[in-house]
């Protein structure tokens, strides 16, 4: 037989890692675009080219599939610590990468479903807060950590959905000291609790 013989048709083998792969894009973009109650597994599945049984084979429900969904969409997070505070501040007032603000989006257009609300909390809680706050220094950086997470948010949110002038602004250049000097009061050991006179 020549290698110029052509191969006999064989059905094609399904790749696991690409299909599950597949169903979580499709699902962020549809989660995204329209909230966790908006979002139809149909539409999901369609989206990725599959049948919609597959979602519930890799994910096991909706709410599966919206909890992974919502562990990527969390996955790169900044430290807030004071090492690391004037890049923080920095890539707040001047990023422009598109991930952070589709992560917001997840979150405000899901938020008034009460179990979508619970699994975003749950995930921010036992991931990127958990992270931060181990490696802040001092007392109370759980506490010390959300609030951190809260003040990223709501910048995120005033200068990437709403547009903020102020945030948006060609010299916001301007504004990343006092940022820094925020989240430095939040991240450092207050004064009365470092033991010094």
């Amino acid at each position: 037989m020549s290698q110029d013989t052509p191969s006999i048709d064989r059905p094609r083998r399904r790749n696991s890692t690409a299909t599950r792969a597949a169903i979580l894009q499709a699902a962020r973009e549809t989660f995204t675009q329209r909230g966790y109650d908006g979002a139809g597994l149909r539409e999901i599945a369609q989206t990725a080219s599959v049948d919609t049984r597959l979602i519930s084979r890799y994910f096991g429900s909706k709410e599966g599939l919206f909890a992974e969904v919502v562990d990527l969409a969390y996955e790169k997070s900044m430290m807030m610590t004071p090492e690391h505070n004037a890049d923080a501040a920095r890539y707040l007032l001047t990023g422009t990468e598109k991930d952070p603000a589709d992560g917001l989006l997840l979150t405000l257009r899901s938020a008034a479903n009460p179990r979508a609300a619970t699994i975003m909390r749950e995930s921010i809680e036992r991931n990127y807060q958990h992270r931060l706050a181990e490696a802040l220094p001092g007392p109370d950086a759980a506490g010390r950590s959300a609030l951190l997470i809260a003040i990223c948010a709501g910048v995120m949110l005033n200068r990437q959905l709403l547009g903020h002038t102020e945030l948006n602004s060609a010299d916001v250049e301007r504004l990343i000291p006092y940022l820094h000097a925020a989240l430095d009061a939040v991240a450092d050991v207050p004064a009365e609790n470092t033991g010094t006179d």
